[in-house]
């Protein structure tokens, strides 16, 4: 009887050191978890460009004349049209060539003279027959060319006199006008300020930025990474920073055959048009960020991304049941975006998936 009630003892003592210890690392255990529902819904794939609102034809109106601004006509966001008077340039030479222009000047037209005197003299010779006709023929050329030179040199003297030429067949008023219709962007010089020429071999001085404002485009960067994946024709939907919560339509319609290096990333330039703007004014020079939409599929089923388990080129995640019971399950996956992914098959709306907690990185 003694020996029963000391095995009873003993198993008891078995039986409660076997649930401490159970129920000790069952505390010790952390099995709490969230749940996700898998959803139907859509996931874009897309490409970003980084860039600004640009005006698709800008240009820069320059002068054909060296002096200094005397007038200006227009301000910052007037309309003009092409023709229209902009600035006013004043012929400002200087003294040497001034006298130079001056001086050669008087040289050709006292060559002219001895040479007209020549040709009128050879032709009373030519008439009595005292000189061949080629011979009158030659010296008529050496005056012409004489004359010539004559009214190259008067024309730029009144250049630099004036600012125009009378004689000059070609328009050099002084007087810089509009070579298209748009908007004025910018003003670069002020009056008093001075203006080297447009010429052959050297660019000269940016007095005004004139664009039409009605064709605006978008250009920016698209890193290597996406430029593979984008094609002419590709939709976009473009960002505004300045112009917060409306978002607009346009079509990609160039990409850079050539990648230019930028804070050491290797980008392409793009090209976006913009289809429509609604009622949003849109200003030159306004930083936005572009979508170029590769992929969009709609009505498919998502679950967050970081809720997978990827072993071996396998996609696995765990599902729990009405009773609690978690299982791990193998899915296939399509699109991704970088947060939601789609499931093609292995999962169903509503399907509860466990998301364990992260885990704690201890000192041990």
């Amino acid at each position: 009887m003694v020996k029963k009630i000391i095995a009873s003892i003993i198993g008891i003592g078995t039986i409660g050191l076997v649930l401490f210890f159970a129920i000790d690392g069952s505390a010790n255990r952390d099995d709490t978890y969230k749940t996700v529902k898998a959803e139907k819904g859509s996931i874009i794939d897309k490409a970003l460009a980084v860039g600004r609102i640009e005006p698709k034809q800008e240009v820069s109106v320059k002068s054909k004349i060296p002096g200094i601004v005397r007038k200006i006509y227009v301000e910052i966001g007037d309309q003009v049209k092409v023709g229209e008077p902009l600035l006013n340039v004043a012929p400002d030479p200087t003294p040497i060539e001034f006298a130079e222009a001056k001086r050669n000047l008087e040289i050709f037209a006292v060559t002219f003279e001895n040479d007209d005197r020549e040709a009128k003299r050879s032709k009373s010779l030519l008439d009595k027959n005292l000189i061949s006709q080629q011979e009158y023929e030659s010296i008529q050329s050496t005056r012409n060319q004489s004359e010539l030179r004559l009214q190259l040199a008067q024309d730029k003297f009144d250049l630099l006199e004036s600012g125009r030429s009378e004689n000059s067949k070609i328009n050099d008023d002084n007087i810089i006008r509009s070579p298209i219709s748009g908007t004025i962007l910018s003003m670069e010089v002020e009056e008093g300020d001075p203006v080297v020429p447009l010429t052959t071999y050297q660019a000269g001085t940016d007095l005004i930025t004139i664009a039409k404002m009605d064709n605006l485009i978008f250009k920016g960067n698209v890193d290597e990474i996406d430029v593979g994946k984008l094609f002419v024709g590709m939709p976009a939907e473009i960002e505004i920073g300045a112009i917060s919560g409306d978002r607009i339509e346009g079509k990609l319609v160039r990409i850079s055959p050539k990648a230019h290096k930028e804070e050491g990333s290797t980008l392409f330039e793009v090209e976006i048009s913009i289809h429509g703007g609604g009622d949003i004014f849109l200003r030159a020079g306004y930083s936005a960020n572009a979508d170029i939409i590769i992929t969009k599929k709609e009505d498919i089923i998502l679950i967050p991304e970081r809720l997978i388990r990827l072993e071996d080129s396998v996609s696995t995640i765990e599902l729990v049941d009405s009773m609690g019971v978690i299982t791990e399950k193998e899915i296939k996956t399509g699109l991704s975006d970088g947060i939601n992914i789609e499931v093609i098959e292995g999962v169903d709306v509503g399907m509860e998936i466990v998301e364990r907690p992260p885990k704690e990185i201890t000192g041990d």
